[in-house]
């Protein structure tokens, strides 16, 4: 991630990751906050909670910093159940080899109400598109690189949202970006800076990356009470029966 974040398709998406972040966590309260993954952006820093923290993964090769808590596993958080305020998941789940324990571990540890925000790779645009080709030319024998920096399988937008929907969560907002294919030479890239505006009015799904935001839903259950006075006026204010003989 911290290499292809050098190309020009990967400092066009840390903008526009950052600008969406700013926007999105400036909104969120509360008293303890968790990046996990990707590190190297500072996706907290537009945040009013005090306490912010951000995680290397465990398979991250970037040496941690002071500002970088100790590496964690995604599927297995030391945290409480309920602690935390806001959890970011940037392009956390393609890297984890169980996306599925991923969520279910962010669902864990966020308290009611709290917000998740996730940024993922779109495999419906030209960048999955380009992903997947290169793909399988490694499986043929060819030596090409992949284009997008991930290890595993790229998670569609609506299956992500069939799986919050399944741990609680629901959907307040999300959008799409990077609708330039991923060129290796800038200005190739920068000439087609058009593109980005005709994405978003022509095809805004076709984007390379997405970003959701959620919250987790929690349904309380009102007990129901008898309500015997109520019977019982009822039962006194009954009409008597006459019976002539």
């Amino acid at each position: 991630m911290e290499a292809w974040l050098t190309t020009p398709a990967g400092q066009h998406l840390q903008t526009w990751a950052l600008a969406r972040c700013d926007q999105a966590v400036s909104r969120c309260f509360g008293y303890h906050a968790l990046q996990l993954g990707a590190p190297e952006w500072p996706l907290l820093r537009n945040s009013r909670i005090h306490h912010c923290w951000a995680a290397a993964t465990a398979n991250t090769s970037k040496p941690l910093s002071e500002q970088t808590s100790v590496g964690r596993d995604a599927t297995a958080l030391p945290f409480a159940p309920a602690s935390r305020d806001l959890l970011l998941l940037p392009h956390t789940l393609e890297t984890s080899a169980d996306p599925h324990a991923t969520l279910r571990e962010a669902a864990r540890v966020l308290v009611p109400e709290g917000r998740l925000l996730v940024l993922g790779f779109n495999p419906s645009s030209l960048w999955g598109l380009q992903h997947g080709s290169r793909r399988m030319a490694q499986r043929m024998g060819s030596q090409a690189a992949p284009i997008l920096p991930t290890a595993h399988a790229l998670i569609g937008a609506r299956q992500l949202r069939d799986w919050l929907s399944l741990l609680g969560f629901e959907i307040d907002e999300g959008c799409f970006g990077c609708y330039r294919p991923a060129l290796a030479r800038a200005p190739w890239f920068q000439r087609l800076q058009w593109l980005e505006a005709a994405g978003d009015r022509w095809w805004p799904y076709l984007g390379g990356v997405y970003f959701l935001v959620a919250t987790k839903r929690v349904r309380s259950l009102r007990p129901l009470h008898p309500r015997w006075q109520l019977a019982q006026q009822t039962g006194s204010a009954a009409p008597a029966i006459r019976r002539d003989s």
